[in-house]
């Protein structure tokens, strides 16, 4: 599986384009139990991707449920390197508009109720969050989407909540405060566990609704969301359909060796199991 080009995780109409070829399904195996759903491998413009819904089939899976470390563990087992996620997003500021796409490089973390690291009882490291993003993949999302005829803001601070409810007013209003970009209930956790895994990681967020705190309009709903991401789909997979062509030309990046260092346990008292289990992401650290 070591030729998969690119990791895609969304909904599953990403992969439901008339020009992908689907190749097979398959069901991963992780120490972290089963990820959201199979993973559907395919090739595209001659290259060969892989594909994971988010939240399972039919949309099952809420956020603080999704097995994020399986599903980014599942990705590196295949032998995905890049891994591009894409998502629906709110705007917190007036001049990112519903229907643009934005494609964020920072974070902040506002979960509560998630494990986000494969560091665990056994085994501790640290890795740098600094830049959370892959610079390389995240110019070309941007520059992709931008010239498929997209709006694209390139750049900026994603919040990540808990979910699954949207935003009080007050919290809204304390998040544009902090100078924020972009709201969803996702991307971060993915981020934090694709950095550890040494992928290639970046984000194209579908902005669908101004949260709540822009009063002259409705509070974000469920129903507008979805009549968004349903209506923009295609543009979606035309930006997926012509990043492959350009990940040939890519410049290395050092993701690939974020956790080349990070594991600080003596590898003695590293329990066999842990160890073995956790060889693809750490092997050559300990």
């Amino acid at each position: 599986m070591a030729d998969i080009e690119l990791g895609i995780i969304g909904g599953s109409g990403l992969y439901q384009m008339k020009d992908l070829e689907i190749l097979e399904k398959l069901t991963v195996d992780t120490p972290f139990g089963p990820p959201s759903s199979e993973v559907v491998i395919g090739r595209l413009e001659g290259h060969k991707l892989a594909f994971l819904p988010r939240h399972g089939a039919g949309h099952a899976i809420p956020p603080s449920e999704i097995n994020f470390r399986g599903n980014i563990f599942a990705m590196k087992k295949i032998g995905v390197r890049r891994l591009l996620s894409v998502s629906a997003v709110g705007s917190m500021k007036e001049e990112i508009r519903p229907g643009e796409f934005a494609v964020p490089d920072q974070f902040i973390d506002r979960t509560t109720r998630r494990i986000s690291t494969f560091f665990t009882s056994g085994m501790v490291g640290h890795v740098s969050l600094a830049d959370p993003v892959c610079p390389e993949v995240s110019r070309l999302v941007a520059d992709t989407a931008r010239r498929a005829g997209n709006v694209v803001h390139e750049g900026g601070t994603y919040i990540c909540i808990e979910g699954p409810q949207f935003s009080s007013r007050a919290e809204s209003n304390v998040y544009r405060q902090w100078g924020v970009d972009l709201i969803g209930m996702t991307n971060v956790t993915e981020a934090k566990l694709a950095r550890e895994a040494g992928l290639c990681y970046a984000t194209l967020a579908l902005v669908t609704d101004y949260d709540c705190w822009r009063e002259e309009e409705a509070a974000v709903t469920v129903e507008a969301v979805l009549a968004l991401m349903h209506d923009n789909v295609e543009r979606a997979q035309a930006v997926v359909s012509a990043l492959v062509l350009g990940l040939d030309g890519l410049d290395e990046c050092g993701c690939g060796q974020a956790a080349a260092h990070a594991v600080i346990t003596d590898p003695a008292v590293i329990p066999a199991k842990l160890k073995e289990e956790l060889s693809i992401l750490f092997g050559g650290s300990q």
